[in-house]
């Protein structure tokens, strides 16, 4: 599981060279030979004919290696200080050039989007390859493989040292690294803008069944109104049905143009027809749009592949997630092909009272908020949450509804700002103290529904954890968690308290199992939408040069594969499309299994403070960093990460 560094292109610096140095170096008194022979061989793949010759090498790794570790230690926290500077600017320059697509600030000019797509960093690297600076660090704090780290323990000093050394692995030009930014931004203002006015939808019978004013966001929105109507009967019912045609339409891009991000047409997604003033006119086929920014990304990507030695798919589970990806396909189809999937499907189905359809794999009803009234619950909710300046100036008491003191509540909610989004919502970190995390979500000028509030207090759970792992960690190298699935962890923990910051308590004697049925229904959906991420993905890099009609054919057939495989045994159809209908497979590149992994997570997580004290141990936990998965798992809860605790309290209930 180790992670992959070599570079494709040929290395200038000899065998000779190299051995000439470790063993120079390593006549030192307390000389680490295997530290040394891991430096000397990072700066010899890195190092390039601009850089110098042979002999500079040599005359660079001679005279730039510390072999004092009381020295080492000094330099380090010098090299920390200057790093936070530099990220924390370059991080507030995205933040501020980003901030019109991603704010809810009024309509978008095409300067915005030129200027949301430019990127600060993109020169960071190759200016350290310029100055050295980037040898010094290689040199002297070099990459650890995945076992290295994981045998680090409790040393926090020595995993920050890991962590710099993961910081100059490869060399990555300005340009490549541009054109993936300008590929990830317009596929994010491509998704960002993609509304339906759910208004203006047509069910079976030809009939308008939303408000008027309704417009959801595809996928999230369009998803969480599927889940919000399972307290509604047959009218419920009909409105998920008409959803999810609509979806399937967006999958295979049969949608009408005209319908996307507009109410000037009434359109039947069954029949696929549009109307103005009730006569059916002709539509354009979306065609392709959606896979045309899933394949600039993927080749944005792929151009980076020469200058890392891998793909992307490595680089994304190796060394970001630090979890190989045969590992993470293993572990989801294990909970895919578990027997107690069926029983919990029968459960699902004696709930509905009628057959499984396609969309119940986002079936709600286990919840307590699927028995209540949505409406009366998003009236309460506005006169709470009237605007973003409200919902802000009311973050401490939610801290101390949660059990923080009043004191800790304001140190923490005062680096956390809140803005109206444009998208569904999203959290935007700090990268320098003195900074504040950014929760933002969707508030109309009504004020905030219950959609937005629940999405908020998933990004409120993002920027505690984002405030705890860079104000309070021990070195800022190991600021944040191991990685996105642990974001998306820590955010769920807080996303399942909503109802209760509400004043509205779950008294029900059975909650704790219909939690754990809901955590695994949950995850058997997210698991298999993660799997055609990762399969579209390899299908991709199998196929680079396919178009996007290719592409589009390909992802449907994959996500047709995978519910034939896992889903159709349980639901008793098949070849339903709707694991490809996610947002992320287009602007956020195999993010998705972040998702599942951080529901396993969240899972051991709860397990682990049922009876403790959830402030206390939220501030102890937050404040480990960015260690390995493993390492965080067993420093936070005592157990390795596993699907296992899920699937035993699943069986213990269906006994």
């Amino acid at each position: 599981m180790a992670a992959c560094t070599n570079s494709s292109k040929k290395s200038i610096i000899s065998q000779q060279a190299v051995d000439q140095v470790i063993a120079k170096l390593s006549e030192q008194e307390n000389a680490n030979k295997t530290l040394i022979g891991k430096g000397v061989y990072q700066v010899a793949r890195l190092w390039q004919e601009t850089d110098g010759n042979e002999e500079d090498f040599i005359h660079y790794c001679l005279g730039h290696y510390i072999s004092d570790s009381a020295e080492k230690q000094k330099v380090f926290l010098k090299i920390s200080e200057y790093l936070e500077y530099i990220w924390g600017y370059f991080n507030e320059m995205t933040l501020q050039l980003q901030r019109n697509v991603h704010e809810n600030t009024g309509s978008l000019q095409p300067i915005d989007e030129i200027f949301a797509a430019y990127n600060p960093n993109t020169h960071f690297s190759d200016d350290f390859y310029a100055n050295k600076l980037a040898f010094f660090i290689a040199l002297n704090f070099p990459q650890l493989s995945l076992e290295e780290k994981e045998a680090l323990g409790n040393d926090r000093l020595a995993w920050a040292y890991a962590r710099l050394g993961d910081q100059f692995t490869s060399r990555i030009p300005a340009a490549v690294q541009q054109a993936y930014s300008q590929a990830n931004s317009d596929a994010d203002i491509y998704i960002s803008s993609y509304n339906i006015y759910a208004g203006h939808l047509l069910d079976k019978k030809g009939e308008k069944i939303f408000p008027e004013d309704m417009v959801l966001l595809a996928h999230w929105n369009l998803r969480d109104e599927i889940k919000s109507n399972y307290s509604k009967g047959a009218e419920g019912l009909d409105k998920q049905q008409t959803i999810y045609e609509a979806m399937r339409r967006i999958i295979s891009q049969e949608i009408p143009k005209e319908v996307i991000n507009s109410g000037d047409y009434d359109w039947n997604p069954f029949s696929n027809t549009l109307y103005q003033a009730r006569k059916s006119i002709a539509g354009t086929p979306e065609n392709t749009i959606r896979y045309e920014k899933f394949i600039n990304n993927f080749k944005a990507l792929q151009a980076m592949d020469a200058y890392t030695g891998n793909t992307y798919i490595e680089r994304n589970f190796s060394e970001n997630m630090e979890i190989s990806v045969e590992d993470a396909e293993t572990l989801f189809r294990t909970y895919l092909s578990a027997p107690e999937l069926k029983n919990l499907a029968q459960i699902v189905e004696n709930h509905l009272g009628r057959k499984l359809e396609a969309f119940d794999i986002w079936y709600d009803g286990f919840k307590l908020r699927s028995n209540l009234n949505e409406d009366k619950l998003s009236e309460q909710i506005r006169k709470r949450y009237p605007d973003a300046a409200t919902m802000e100036k009311l973050l401490p008491v939610i801290l101390t509804q949660l059990g923080f003191s009043r004191e800790r509540a304001e140190y923490i909610a005062d680096k956390i700002e809140v803005d109206v989004a444009r998208g569904s919502g999203h959290a935007w970190g700090a990268a320098m103290k003195g900074q504040k995390s950014h929760l933002r979500t969707r508030i109309p000028p009504e004020g905030t529904d219950y959609k937005g509030y629940n999405i908020a207090i998933h990004e409120f759970g993002h920027t505690v954890e984002q405030t705890l792992s860079l104000y309070d960690v021990d070195y800022y190298l190991l600021s944040g968690v191991p990685n996105t699935a642990f974001t998306e962890a820590l955010a769920f923990v807080f996303q399942k308290r909503d109802l209760d910051l509400l004043g509205i308590p779950n008294e029900n004697p059975e909650k704790d199992a219909m939690d754990i049925l809901d955590k695994a229904w949950q995850l058997y959906e997210i698991t298999g939408v993660s799997l055609v991420d990762i399969s579209a993905w390899k299908w991709l890099y199998a196929h680079p040069k396919a178009n996007p009609e290719q592409l589009k054919e390909a992802v449907q057939q994959l996500a047709k594969d995978v519910w034939n495989e896992y889903f159709a045994p349980v639901f008793g159809i098949r070849d339903e499309p709707i694991l490809a209908i996610y947002s992320h497979m287009i602007s956020y590149p195999l993010y998705l299994s972040a998702y599942s992994f951080g529901q396993i997570i969240e899972f051991q997580l709860e397990q682990y403070l049922e009876g403790k004290n959830f402030a206390k141990e939220v501030d102890r936990i937050f404040r480990l960093g960015r260690l390995t998965p493993n390492q965080w798992m067993i420093e936070a809860t005592g157990q390795p990460l596993s699907v296992e605790p899920l699937l035993k309290a699943l069986r213990k209930i269906q006994r």
